[in-house]
């Protein structure tokens, strides 16, 4: 059971969320049924005073915080307030409460531990928009991790979290990173401290590395000190595993062979976008946020203009085609009205939708006669043989007299046709019941 205490005058305290080196997630309740996520620091301050270097930073940091807010962003929490419990002396800050799970939550039992390529896609996107609109007023998130990442189930959006590493002194984050920091997200230089705008670029891609690979490009082991000492060693020294390699390997099992060949058709421009943010050195990375949503959104684009280059060869084979055509219309000789008028374009498809239909109701004629005439003759065929227990006489075919000059009508019914003389007597006129 989590530790209950007073937050602030209204702001009521229901229980821890997550808890960590870097302080502690509460879920809050304001007068009436308000739900916030309160986020408060691990290190106290006693003194309120501005002239104290621990408050004044955090007076700093609030402000720029508040900056984020001036303008709504869909993938940004809203900070709504900042202050000092009044038990403890802790700094907080309010956002709101966001219903949904965390992207490690997505990426764990039940769920499948990789992403679509079009759910990584659009998180891509969205995670930028949301550095480029931090970035853009001076705020640095410093602790961009699965965990603080967390997808809006009310507007299917992801939105950045926890900005507790910005309101930190320099001094503060040292110690919280070596301690308690998500070793497999951070940058080469925070481990001396520093956190720079180039820093949440760094992150940016180990998430989008996880999201394509399955996994971060340097997972810890376990959370002894060795273990977390050989991550960072990766993240300074080491090659950046191959993504497509691990892609390939973690696809899960339970998909069809052809989604796994469509998955694996990850763009080129995104690889390229991944691999610049996990440069070691700051300056080899974007420069910000804003720069990095640049690179998707250019990226994005260029695929439909890639489509179109792909399909370049045949769209200028059907230009030709259709030049060759108006040049042989334009030597036709043209067809004028009385008037030296040239026809309408709507009379000429008005004859030529006239010629279709005559077309199509010929063939349809045609097959009913078609039909009508098999039907005859199955006709004839079944009364060629009928049974009877006393002999006749074979009868003798008559034949129409009315109708000299046309081939001869059979009337009588044939029982035993001879098989050398019959011939195939095909009326001029459709055969009627009074022939037969």
């Amino acid at each position: 059971m989590s530790r209950v205490f007073t937050i602030a005058d209204g702001l009521e305290n229901l229980g821890a969320l997550r808890t960590g080196g870097q302080g502690s997630v509460y879920k809050g309740k304001r007068n009436g049924v308000i739900y916030t996520a309160v986020k408060l620091i691990p290190t106290p301050i006693h003194n309120e005073d501005p002239q104290d270097k621990n408050y004044r930073n955090f007076q700093n940091e609030v402000a720029k915080l508040q900056k984020v807010n001036e303008k709504p962003n869909p993938n940004v929490v809203k900070i709504l307030s900042s202050g000092i419990t009044e038990s403890g002396s802790f700094p907080y800050i309010e956002m709101e409460y966001i219903e949904g799970p965390d992207l490690s939550e997505l990426l764990t039992p039940p769920n499948e531990n990789i992403f679509t390529l079009k759910e990584t896609l659009k998180l891509a996107d969205q995670l930028a928009c949301a550095l480029a609109h931090c970035h853009k007023v001076g705020v640095k998130h410093g602790d961009i991790k699965s965990d603080n990442i967390k997808y809006n189930s009310h507007t299917g959006n992801y939105v950045l979290l926890d900005f507790g590493l910005a309101i930190m002194s320099e001094e503060q984050r040292r110690t919280s990173i070596r301690h308690a920091g998500a070793v497999e997200f951070m940058a080469p230089e925070q481990n001396e401290g520093k956190m720079l705008l180039q820093t949440d670029v760094y992150s940016f891609g180990v998430v989008l590395y996880e999201l394509i690979g399955g996994q971060v490009p340097f997972p810890l082991s376990n959370s002894s000190d060795t273990a977390r000492n050989a991550v960072m060693i990766g993240h300074l020294e080491d090659k950046v595993p191959d993504v497509m390699a691990l892609r390939k390997a973690n696809l899960p099992k339970t998909w069809s062979k052809e989604k796994k060949d469509d998955e694996m058709q990850v763009p080129a421009w995104l690889l390229e976008v991944v691999a610049k943010c996990l440069q070691k050195l700051p300056e080899d990375r974007y420069e910000s946020g804003v720069e990095l949503h640049q690179a998707i959104e250019k990226g994005s684009v260029s695929v439909g203009i890639n489509v179109i280059a792909a399909l370049q060869p045949e769209i200028n084979a059907l230009h030709e085609e259709n030049q060759r055509l108006q040049q042989a219309l334009a030597q036709q000789p043209q067809t004028v009205t009385p008037s030296n008028a040239p026809v309408s374009k709507a009379f000429f498809n008005g004859v030529f939708a006239l010629m279709i239909v005559f077309m199509l109701l010929s063939g349809y004629l045609f097959f009913i006669k078609d039909s009508s005439g098999n039907a005859d003759i199955a006709k004839v065929d079944s009364s060629q043989f009928v049974q009877d227990s006393t002999p006749v006489e074979e009868p003798q075919p008559v034949y129409n007299d009315d109708k000299p000059d046309g081939p001869d009508t059979i009337k009588n019914t044939y029982s035993k046709p001879e098989p050398d003389t019959t011939e195939d007597i095909t009326p001029d006129t459709p055969a009627t019941s009074q022939q037969f």
